[in-house]
């Protein structure tokens, strides 16, 4: 029987991560807004917004940092190599398709990863997770066949690279657990800026006042917040749960951009989008029950 106190954590840890988990879902419809559609030309609109987005998520994180923890280890090359390609291809992503299909291709980055933990760090398969991967699996050839032909494609294939790289990110935190997770964090945001910024300054793309309020916005809301709330989140409750809780964004990310904008989610994305969320639900879920078996 949990007392008053207890149970009260366990809430506030709760609202932290679904907090979180709407902040992130809020990427599709600050990308997708009018002001940032109209950041041209198109092939740099999304170096352009990762780039300052970026940017402003550092600042944004840097009080946050423990300064006497920081040190260097290898883990970081990859880390911050994994970090910046995926923000890059996934606002690139955002720019040539739609909110939903960028979204679900990142999120098989928990598949990437699972991969990457066999191959790299020599991690057991769990069974549990190759039914997980078969679904995401038919999800990613669902969409990519519906786009091969259309205006959508390349959009497709960098959402597909921005879970790749995303997976990338994930086993490499997994390797540096021990460091300061701000300090990783803020150091990816200023990498991915630094990796961008000289393309950025030798293109065209020139954010007026509005569009560098909304970019701004996208880096302090969108990314720096939600990561506050959700490691604060972690302090309550189980790290399974809190796994579980954001499978809400590639949900409501979607969701946000069709009742704002109007971006209708075409039907072979919605159904290979639900396979791979299908596909996290069950892997993420299956996981939770097993730790709450033993409480």
């Amino acid at each position: 029987m949990l007392d008053d106190s207890t149970t009260r954590s366990i809430s506030r840890g709760r609202l932290l991560v679904v907090a979180a988990a709407l902040l992130w879902s809020t990427s599709g419809v600050i990308v997708k807004s009018p002001p940032l559609q109209q950041l041209m030309p198109q092939s740099e609109r999304g170096p352009t917004i990762a780039c300052y987005r970026a940017a402003a998520a550092a600042i944004c994180l840097l009080p946050f940092v423990s300064y006497g923890r920081i040190r260097f280890r290898a883990a970081l090359i990859p880390l911050v190599c994994s970090f910046a390609a995926m923000n890059w291809l996934f606002i690139s992503a955002m720019t040539y398709t739609t909110a939903a299909a960028a979204i679900f291709l990142q999120y098989t980055s928990t598949f990437w990863a699972s991969l990457f933990g066999v191959v790299f760090l020599k991690e057991p398969l769990e069974r549990r997770n190759i039914m997980a991967l078969g679904f995401a699996l038919a999800g990613i050839s669902w969409i990519v066949a519906a786009d091969w032909n259309n205006e959508r494609f390349w959009g497709t294939l960098m959402g597909l690279g921005s879970g790749f790289a995303y997976g990338g990110v994930v086993v490499s935190l997994r390797v540096l657990r021990e460091e300061n997770g701000p300090w990783l964090i803020a150091l990816c945001h200023v990498v991915s800026c630094g990796v961008l910024l000289p393309w950025v300054l030798s293109g065209s793309a020139v954010p007026d006042g509005t569009q560098w309020s909304m970019i701004i916005l996208l880096g302090v809301m969108q990314m720096a917040i939600p990561y506050v709330l959700f490691s604060r989140g972690l302090r309550y409750i189980p790290t399974q749960e809190a796994a579980l809780i954001p499978l809400f964004e590639p949900i409501c990310n979607p969701l946000w951009v069709w009742l704002v904008w109007n971006e209708s989610i075409p039907g072979p994305t919605l159904v290979g989008g639900g396979m791979i969320a299908t596909g996290l639900f069950l892997r993420s879920m299956r996981g939770w029950k097993v730790r709450g078996g033993g409480q």
